[in-house]
């Protein structure tokens, strides 16, 4: 869980680098906001690959505890009787 929020951590970094880079650089308004809007797209797409992936790790860590719970429990069953 501790790699995931360093990488969260460097995607916020890059994210609010890139829009500082943009705001100050001297080009126009209407150019600007498209190059933020593009960036920003660029950036929820990427972060929403990241988080698919994080949910798929933990719904697979849950699904083997599960299976191992559920195999523990059936092994104590049959030793009880």
């Amino acid at each position: 869980m501790e790699s995931n929020k360093v990488v969260l951590g460097v995607l916020a970094g890059v994210a609010v680098g890139a829009l500082a880079g943009i705001l100050f650089a001297p080009v126009k308004g209407v150019k600007t906001r498209k190059r933020i809007v593009s960036q920003a797209r660029s950036y929820t797409d990427e972060l929403q690959s990241k988080i698919e992936d994080m949910v798929d790790d933990v719904s697979e860590q849950y699904d083997t505890l599960l299976h191992d719970v559920q195999n523990a429990n059936a092994n104590m069953d049959h030793k009880m009787k």
